[in-house]
C-alpha cells in the first residue's frame, strides 16, 4: 500500500513541521485542528517556513507553490477517512491522544492504513488498545524543527506488524529522507530517555543555586561542544513539555532521576513555558 495520502492531527509546531515535510516529500496532506484558529496559526507557519527555505536557497519558488497545493487544513476529522497514513501531534497528555485514537479508528476507511503518533514519551501500547487496529498503530517520533532535524524514531508496540513498521520506515527513509532509529515501547524511547534527565539535571543545579542558567548553559556549550546548554534547550522544547515527558518517564520507571524539579512545576504553573511563551529560564520578550 502506497503512503501518498497523509493526514496530521494537530498543527502546532510539531503538527505543522510533519505537514510540511510531507508536502514537500510530494505527498497530498490534510491537517486537522479543533478550531479554525489553530488551523490558519498553523498554516500561516507553514508559510513562514517555506519562506525561510526559499530565502536560504533551499527550495525555489514553483516548489514553494507546489508544496502548499498539496496541503488542505479542516476541523473535520472525517476528512481524514481516506488517509493511508496518519500522524497524530496533538498536546503532549495521554487522554488527549488516546481520545484522538479512538476517533481515527472510527474514521480512516482502509484496514491497511497506518496509525502514528509524535509522542515523545507515552507508551504507544496505550494508544494501540483504543483502536481495533492495534497492529498497524506505531510511534513516529519527529525532532524541532521538523523541516531541518532529519532524526525520526519509530517506536512499534508489541502488537505492531512487521509489516506496518517496514511501511513506515521506507516512507520516513526514502521519501522523507529521514535517519530512523528504532526503539522498544519504553516511556521517553531513545532520545528523551537520555535527554531528560540531563536537562532535569540542570534545572536541579540550578534550583540549589550551584550555578546561573547563563554558567549552566555556557559550561555545556564551550567545555562540552553542545550546540546548545541543557535550560535554553527546555525552553526551546517548551518546559510544559518537558515536564510531561519527565511525568511520563518517572511514572513508567520510578526513578529519581526522572522526577521533575519543584522550580520546573512551579515554572510551569506560572505560564513561564519557553520560547513559546516568551519567558522560560530566559527572557525572550526583548529578543
Amino acid at each position: 500500500m502506497s503512503m501518498e495520502r497523509i493526514g496530521v492531527v494537530g498543527c502546532g509546531l510539531m503538527g505543522s513541521g510533519i505537514a510540511e515535510v510531507c508536502a514537500r516529500a510530494g505527498c497530498d496532506v490534510v491537517v486537522r485542528e479543533v478550531e479554525p484558529a489553530a488551523a490558519e496559526a498553523g498554516q500561516a507557519r507553514i508559510h513562514k517556513s517555506l519562506e525561510r527555505a526559499v530565502a536560504a536557497g533551499k527550495l525555489d519558488d514553483e516548489a514553494r507553490e507546489a508544496t502548499l497545493a498539496r496541503l488542505s487544513f479542516t476541523t473535520d476529522i472525517g476528512e481524514l477517512a481516506d488517509r493511508e497514513l496518519v500522524v497524530e501531534a496533538v498536546v503532549e497528555n495521554e487522554s488527549a491522544k488516546v481520545e484522538v485514537f479512538s476517533m481515527l479508528d472510527k474514521v480512516v476507511e482502509s484496514p491497511e492504513a497506518i496509525l502514528a503518533s509524535n509522542t515523545s514519551s507515552i507508551p504507544i501500547m496505550k494508544l494501540a488498545m483504543a483502536t481495533q487496529r492495534p497492529e498497524h498503530v506505531l510511534g513516529m517520533h519527529y525532532f524541532n524543527p521538523v523541516p531541518v532535524m532529519r532524526l525520526v524514531e519509530l517506536v512499534p508496540s508489541l502488537l505492531t506488524s512487521d509489516d506496518a513498521r517496514s511501511r513506515v520506515e521506507s516512507f520516513a527513509t526514502d521519501r522523507l529522507d529521514k535517519r530512523v532509529i528504532l526503539s522498544q515501547d519504553r516511556a521517553g524511547f531513545v532520545v528523551n530517555a537520555l535527554l531528560i534527565p540531563y536537562i532535569l539535571s540542570a534545572v536541579r543545579m540550578m534550583e540549589s543555586g550551584f550555578a546561573t542558567s547563563e554558567d549552566i548553559d555556557a559550561g555545556m556549550v564551550e567545555g562540552c561542544n553542545h550546540p546548545m546548554g541543557p535550560l535554553a534547550l527546555a525552553d526551546l522544547i517548551g518546559l510544559d513539555t518537558t515536564m510531561a515527558v519527565a511525568e511520563s518517564l518517572y511514572e513508567e520507571f520510578r526513578e529519581q532521576l526522572y522526577a521533575p524539579p519543584p522550580l520546573l512545576s512551579r515554572m510551569v504553573d506560572a505560564g513561564l513555558l519557553g520560547r513559546k511563551a516568551g519567558r522560560g529560564f530566559y527572557d525572550y520578550s526583548r529578543r
